[in-house]
């Protein structure tokens, strides 16, 4: 069974799916050992990863397709990548789609933003007229040669320039209309939970049981929401796939944050913390998670 299989395997045997945005090959080893079912590289916590850069499109589509590579080969859960705008026109997404699927990926979203892209919860977005990217997305679903794999149509038009709920929706229900494989559209306010509902109502009237995907990005501070929405009402609005896109990346960053701060201040000191921490922890031993034993075992097989 291909990835993009196992993927659509998934969603037809859960009500819905969560996992959290991944910054590298090592994340997604961790989240297959936690028990997580499918792996999702995050666009910007990839450019944090590799260039420390905010998401507004400075990596290409060689360093993103690459970067899915890594993560594809380092699980054996499904991944779902991002893939920005497509990085270029119809043409161009149909080489992305093509480089995607050799990368080994389940499938990518792809944005129906104006080129560079800006990060979805980011200020000064424009999308493209609804036309063009509907060649875009027609062209993404044509490219594809595994039937399976998934193609994710992104809209942005919500809190776009000019952007409105209503145009979030006819392009929603325009997705769906056209055979994408889920529809996702970015909301910027954690509160607006009669938008999120809204959404999903009416473009599961164009297309009945297509899975929407909602972004349960950090970026949305639901720890501060008056809502503060549960996966299982986002489930029973009709959204199946939930992202916490940037979990991830904020985990780490703080984690690293602490612990060379403490370095810093007080030298090795810091490194008997850290080691009192870890004790008896997974992650305890690195040598484990990098697969050491199967890699002596293969050495004392093949090397001679």
């Amino acid at each position: 069974m291909s990835k993009s299989a196992e993927f659509r395997k998934l969603l037809k045997e859960n009500d819905y799916l969560y996992s959290t945005g991944v910054t590298g090959a090592l994340d997604a080893s961790i989240a297959e050992k936690v028990g997580l079912k499918f792996v999702y590289m995050s666009g910007y916590s990839t450019s944090l990863a590799l260039l420390a850069k905010a998401d507004l499109g400075f990596l290409s589509s060689t360093e993103m397709v690459s970067h899915a590579s890594q993560i594809a080969n380092a699980t054996s859960l499904p991944v779902i990548a991002d893939a920005d705008d497509g990085f270029g026109n119809a043409l161009t997404v149909m080489r992305t789609v093509e480089s995607y699927e050799k990368a080994g990926v389940a499938g990518i979203h792809i944005e129906d933003q104006v080129a560079p892209k800006r990060c979805g919860h980011l200020a000064g977005k424009r999308v493209l007229p609804l036309d063009e990217a509907v060649g875009k997305f027609r062209a993404a679903i044509s490219a594809r040669q595994d039937p399976d794999f998934v193609i994710i149509a992104r809209t942005d038009a919500r809190d776009a320039e000019g952007g409105s709920l209503e145009e979030a929706v006819r392009r929603g229900r325009t997705y769906a209309s056209l055979g994408a494989d889920m529809v996702w559209s970015e909301f910027g306010n954690p509160d607006a939970l009669n938008e999120f509902e809204e959404f999903a109502r009416q473009v599961q009237q164009e297309r009945p049981g297509i899975p929407l995907v909602f972004n349960y990005s950090s970026s949305l501070k639901w720890g501060t929401s008056e809502n503060r929405i549960t996966f299982r009402q986002l489930a029973d609005m009709g959204y199946k796939v939930i992202l916490v896109s940037m979990g991830c990346v904020h985990a780490t960053m703080h984690a690293n944050w602490e612990f060379m701060s403490d370095l810093k201040g007080n030298g090795e000191e810091a490194q008997f913390r850290l080691e009192d921490l870890v004790r008896g922890h997974p992650t305890e031993d690195h040598h484990a998670m990098g697969n050491i034993a199967l890699y002596e075992k293969l050495t004392d097989d093949f090397v001679r």
